[in-house]
């Protein structure tokens, strides 16, 4: 006869909801490449660690030829020299070792899109199939688990430093692999400690709601589904934070909910009481309000763009005997300028890439021409002519001041050149750490330059007014006077754009003319100006002015170097975005439609 009873009900533990993170197999690979370019650059070496339940299974490290020379520029990050790859295998027979090695496990890297998607190039060329391994970004996790008061940036570097990593990553594949786990450890047991248990969990994690901010969701209702800035307030109406969206009601009702995974957001939501929407005509203006409210507030939950005064220039001062100086403000003084800089820091970093190759004097002191001061070092070591002493003329000096006049706001490829024969010199006998210190000079000297040689010509244009077709037939159209934008409008679907054009001139902000080279706004708002301006299918209706820039200026050195330190995660600070200046004619006005 069969039982009668039921069967035995088992609540399921957590740990069956998924697989238990202790029981995952990771590989943590690092990759050197030649570039950032996984289609256009190549492997120079792997290094993978595999660990399961915090101990090491086993290790993968491979230098790898690229069948094409090492940039010096590479070199002085990495380490890694032509000679050194000249007798390692080529990625055909590394790759099929790897992903065996790498077989049935999950992925980690540091900045994960980068080695990931090198991974799959190169499988991809040589007809391997990609296993579809799951893939953990150490970098991402970071940034939803590490306060900035905890470590000023997600790098590898500040991250194995704050939890005491065994292995300082530097720049080779196996010690940085060796560095990422020991972060990766560090990183899951904070979530452990959030209640994250399972590698499913891991892949969806997000911050906890907290019953605080749910109640918030109030602030949200009423508010405009259209493109614009948002502030959130106080109970005394100070603005607590400012952002932008296309969607203001939909983006601030995320604050509330488990899409935003930043902790200094729940504490900014529970303090605020208000929400003010600001609609904008068009996204530049949202950009661009949002810049200036929050340089003139200062919201506390803001971390960019608080301090735009702490820009700086970096001036070739007017005497007998110039000399660089780094200035808080330009002055209609005759002076070359260039900048701005986001920090003193980077200035006296482009001023000492100059000398380097450019003999100014480096001392304060205001000279005579007649010369009766006393020689130092520097004209010892022939860095200096030595004006101070009459061993060089004015005549002779200016040849020198020409030089760098022309690198910061005409030609800099000689300046460039120098600079870059130097570094290869110094890659060349090993001297990778005052490479690399040559390196970021020359970094901040071309930003600032080519910085320099884009704004002055829009902050030197009286009005420049351009148009962009939306996607609904529409036009987009910015009046922009001395680098600030003084109006913006939307013409109607079909309509003659040209009376909505002429409305928006007439009724524009009067922007008196700056001091030059410095525009008549923010930098950080002349720059997205300038990349709206650049950005393809941009019209240019109006021109008062000329907008010109060198044909051989420091934008094409930014442009060809820069890719190779974001490769590496080196990312630039305010106002150092990449991007094209392309000179353009002023074009025909926009028909209708």
């Amino acid at each position: 006869m069969p039982s009668s009873k039921a069967p035995l009900a088992i609540q399921a533990t957590f740990d069956d909801l998924g697989t238990p993170l202790r029981d995952v197999t990771f590989v943590v690979v690092d990759l050197e490449t030649t570039g950032g370019s996984a289609t256009a650059s190549e492997i120079t070496e792997v290094g993978a660690v595999k660990v399961r339940g915090g101990e090491v299974l086993g290790e993968f490290q491979t230098l790898v030829n690229p069948g094409l020379p090492i940039p010096a520029f590479i070199s002085v990050l990495t380490g890694i020299t032509d000679r050194m790859v000249a007798s390692a295998p080529r990625i055909d027979t590394v790759l099929p070792a790897f992903l065996e090695f790498a077989h049935d496990t999950v992925l980690v890297a540091h900045n994960a899109p980068f080695d990931v998607t090198f991974l799959k190039v190169n499988a991809e060329r040589l007809g391997l199939p990609w296993p579809g391994h799951r893939v953990v970004d150490t970098a991402h996790l970071a940034r939803q688990l590490v306060t900035r008061d905890e470590a000023p940036n997600r790098k590898l570097s500040s991250l194995a430093q704050l939890f005491g990593a065994a292995t300082t990553p530097d720049h080779r594949a196996l010690h940085d692999a060796r560095a990422t786990v020991d972060v990766l450890h560090a990183l899951l047991g904070r979530v452990g400690n959030l209640g994250v248990h399972t590698l499913e969990e891991l892949g969806s994690f997000t911050s906890r709601v907290s019953p605080q901010q749910r109640r918030k969701r109030f602030l949200a209702d009423g508010l405009p589904s259209a493109p614009g800035v948002y502030v959130f307030k106080d109970s005394q109406q100070r603005p607590l934070y400012v952002g932008t969206s296309v969607d203001i009601r939909r983006r601030v009702r995320s604050y509330f909910t488990a899409s935003e995974q930043r902790t200094r957001m729940a504490e900014m939501v529970g303090i605020a009481e208000t929400v003010t929407p600001i609609v904008c005509a068009t996204p530049l203006e949202a950009e661009v309000r949002e810049l200036r409210l929050i340089a003139e507030h200062k919201p506390r939950y803001n971390r960019r763009s608080r301090f735009p005064e702490k820009s700086v220039w970096v001036k070739l001062t007017v005497e007998a005997f110039p000399r660089l100086s780094v200035v808080k403000d330009v002055r209609d003084d005759g002076a070359q300028y260039a900048g701005p800089f986001g920090s003193r820091a980077q200035a006296t970093e482009a001023i000492a890439a100059l000398h380097e190759v450019v003999p100014l004097r480096q001392c304060t002191a205001r000279l005579s021409t007649r010369g009766q001061g006393k020689a130092c070092a520097l004209a010892d070591i022939g860095r200096c002519g030595a004006p101070c002493t009459g061993e060089q003329s004015v005549e002779s000096y200016g040849d020198v001041v020409a030089r760098a006049t022309e690198a910061l706001a005409g030609d800099a490829r000689a300046v460039v050149e120098a600079l870059e024969q130097r570094m290869s010199r110094l890659a060349d006998k090993e001297r990778f750490e005052d490479a690399g210190h040559l390196r970021d000079r020359l970094m901040a000297l071309v930003r600032a330059a080519a910085r320099a040689q884009r704004i002055a010509p829009l902050a030197a244009s009286p009005e420049v007014v351009a148009a962009r077709r939306r996607d609904d037939g529409g036009w987009e159209v910015v009046c922009v006077r001395h680098g600030r934008l003084a109006g913006t409008t939307i013409t109607p679907r079909g309509a003659d754009p040209m009376p909505a054009i002429e409305a928006l001139r007439a009724g524009a902000e009067i922007v008196p003319p700056p001091v030059a080279p410095a525009p008549a706004a923010l930098p950080e708002e002349t720059e997205k100006v300038l990349r709206w301006l650049e950005a393809p299918g941009v019209r240019i209706v109006h021109l008062d002015g000329e907008w010109t820039c060198p044909m051989h200026g420091a934008g094409a050195a930014r442009d060809r170097l820069e890719p190779l330190l974001r490769s590496r995660g080196e990312v630039a600070g305010f106002g150092e975005v990449p991007g094209r200046f392309e000179t353009r004619p002023a074009a025909a006005v926009p028909s209708a439609g």
